[in-house]
């Protein structure tokens, strides 16, 4: 006896953080519930090598992408380290409003510094961004790292430490929702 066979058909997929449709292969919509996407940012963000983990939730008869995680790729930040710099990196979890997210900041100094120097820096960033987390959802988190405004405050903060030549959030992951929205 034949089983039929299925066809599998292209399905709109919406990305509302970047603004962007695009297009995943499925038997019907309800397949593509709970699918993860990873989406290159690369050209979008002009060569700062980003990759962009989304989860796809069905809404109705449409399909919206929530961001996951957002990785910036290790070649990226080896091109960016030079000779006779130090680099500081901190990894931490912190709620904001809706989630508990885990973000690991990265900073290059201009210069060699002394190991205090390194520790006051990874302190005030901890500091600086849990403070500036906790009030915001992680929607808006995310689109404020790819717009880089996260970054340029934390920069302008950490300034008065010591001048950095790189401020970037390497990792930034959401680890659990806890559904608290407005």
């Amino acid at each position: 006896m034949a089983i039929a066979k299925r066809k599998k058909k292209f399905f709109d997929v919406e990305m509302p953080l970047i603004k962007k449709e695009i297009q995943l292969q499925a038997y019907n919509l309800k397949d593509l519930n709970k699918r993860l996407i990873k989406y290159d940012l690369t050209r979008i963000l002009r060569g700062k090598n980003i990759i962009l983990q989304t989860e796809v939730k069905i809404q109705g008869d449409k399909a919206i992408t929530t961001p996951k995680e957002i990785k910036i790729l290790p070649y990226y930040l080896r091109r960016m380290m030079r000779k006779g710099t130090n680099y500081v990196e901190d990894s931490f979890s912190t709620n904001c409003k809706d989630a508990q997210i885990r973000i690991k900041p990265f900073l290059i100094t201009r210069r060699k510094v002394s190991r205090a120097v390194r520790k006051a820096l990874r302190e005030k960033a901890r500091e600086e961004l849990i403070n500036y987390i906790k009030d915001k959802n992680f929607e808006k988190i995310f689109e404020e790292v790819l717009k880089n405004y996260l970054q340029k405050e934390l920069s302008l903060k950490l300034k008065k430490i010591y001048p950095l030549s790189l401020c970037e959030i390497r990792v930034l992951k959401v680890e659990k929702e806890t559904g608290k929205s407005e």
